[in-house]
């Protein structure tokens, strides 16, 4: 772990010039200087002055070329100056105290010592001087250069009171430790345990913000499991939590849904799914533990839970604070739709199931196949290849089928309106039940279609309901 140094960038200089006339000592602090030594790719500066942040900060705006504006959040006692190459924050040292009802702190100027020990974990209380006299020093008071080394989250002072004083800490541990696949030190960790309660102080944008974070790591996992081992996750995602365990009756015992849900997560993760093909991974059997029965000559079974999990997304992404648009539906959609490729698979695959399967995912059919790959998670690596490869003979004829019948965006080419303009009805149930017999006409291969060949199908249709066509 080599020793970061700061880039030759003649900002850095330009802020030590402001903060030598202005006499103010500082400091780049946090996570800049983290990533500096792990050699990732940082794009936000945090500067820290033992005095006036705000007043460096215009005092700096004034020397770059073009004078840029400062963005001044008095509420906050800090400023925003962006360049080209990066953004920097800039404040001044602070020491903050906490009432036990709120995260947020009364905060007072402080020393950099103090600053420094406010801050969250060690890796996160680096620094680098911007003063003349020692510029690109190493301030690393909690030894978070060694923790980078040994790959460790540590809290610089007691983690009892860092949790207590700001519970969101306790997903920054979990978020950090999943991103960077570093260890939680064993007495911060219990005291992750011992404070979870607390967590229930924290609004829930901003645990959902923590928990996306770790949904996008590498390996999210690896969070999940430490949330659920210190007990959080029972606190902020409780339906998940629930899949956690096995119940067995005499030989019959099902695996582990909770697990399994992660390792279809990671799976999703190394296929490259986007945020919420990873929600959909961790919906997909929400259910299970609600329609969880035992039948004495099968076992567990888990009779619709994809319909049941699909009718909980919307609530689910309600109580986290989720969108509840266009990717709220494409999750339930995912969620409902689960099995269907995977029944395709265990029977001989008919044009007629293909082209529902195709109707009914529409655009998110590559996305639905994906998740259900990922799904197959099974120990025995042969059943496993086996149900690969039906997949593919699976995939095939969804390839086959679409070129041929073009239902990704399917829209029936007899409309509502036709159907009642031929009849001269109206909007009614009569109108409702001649375009679902036609759409299942469609989607078992008995018409394509095409004008030609549907209203004729639509003319026999009504004349078994007793109705003439008008026109």
């Amino acid at each position: 772990m080599n020793q970061p140094q700061l880039p030759a960038l003649p900002l850095f200089q330009t802020i030590a010039e402001a903060a030598g006339e202005l006499g103010y000592p500082a400091y780049v602090i946090g996570g800049y200087v983290r990533d500096l030594a792990l050699g990732r790719e940082s794009k936000d500066v945090d500067v820290v002055c033992v005095g006036d942040g705000i007043e460096l900060a215009q005092a700096v705006g004034r020397k770059l070329p073009g004078r840029p504006r400062v963005t001044v959040f008095k509420n906050f006692g800090t400023a925003m100056l962006p360049t080209p190459e990066i953004e920097v924050e800039f404040v001044g040292a602070r020491k903050e105290s906490y009432r036990a009802e709120s995260r947020k702190p009364e905060v007072e100027a402080g020393t950099l010592e103090e600053d420094l020990a406010r801050r969250d974990f060690t890796i996160n209380a680096l620094g680098l001087s911007l003063n003349p006299a020692d510029f690109g020093a190493l301030v690393d008071r909690y030894d978070g250069m060694g923790d980078l080394r040994r790959k460790l989250i540590r809290t610089p002072l007691d983690p009892d009171i860092t949790f207590s004083d700001d519970p969101l800490r306790m997903l920054r541990a979990i978020r950090f430790a999943t991103q960077l696949d570093f260890d939680i030190e064993p007495d911060t960790f219990d005291a992750l345990a011992r404070n979870k309660e607390r967590i229930k102080i924290v609004s829930q944008e901003r645990i959902t913000t923590e928990l996306n974070k770790i949904i996008m790591a590498p390996k999210p996992s690896y969070g999940f499991k430490l949330l659920f081992q210190c007990g959080l996750l029972q606190l902020i995602f409780p339906k998940m939590a629930q899949l956690q365990g096995v119940e067995k009756v005499g030989q019959h015992a099902h695996k582990d849904n909770f697990y399994h849900t992660l390792q279809v997560l990671d799976n999703v993760v190394a296929a490259g799914g986007d945020l919420w093909l990873r929600w959909a991974a961790i919906l997909h059997d929400i259910a299970k533990p609600a329609t969880k029965r035992y039948d004495k000559r099968v076992g567990w079974t888990f009779h619709g839970h994809e319909d049941k999990g699909a009718r909980w997304v919307p609530g689910i992404f309600t109580d986290l604070k989720l969108p509840l648009g266009e990717e709220m539906r494409q999750v339930q959609k995912l969620v409902r739709l689960h099995l269907r490729p995977i029944a395709l698979v265990k029977e001989i695959v008919t044009d007629s199931a293909v082209r529902r399967l195709l109707f009914e995912a529409g655009d998110d059919i590559d996305r639905l196949m994906l998740l259900c790959r990922a799904d197959i998670t099974s120990k025995d690596h042969q059943r496993v290849a086996r149900y690969l490869r039906n997949f593919d003979v699976v995939e095939q004829k969804l390839k086959e089928v679409e070129e041929k019948d073009h239902l990704r965006n399917f829209k029936p080419v007899i409309t509502g309106e036709i159907i009642m303009e031929t009849f001269g009805l109206k909007p009614s149930r009569e109108v409702g039940e001649l375009k679902e017999a036609l759409l299942e006409a469609i989607l078992e291969g008995k018409v394509r279609n095409e004008y030609d060949e549907a209203f004729p199908l639509l003319l026999e249709l009504g004349q078994r309901k007793g109705l003439e066509a008008v026109k």
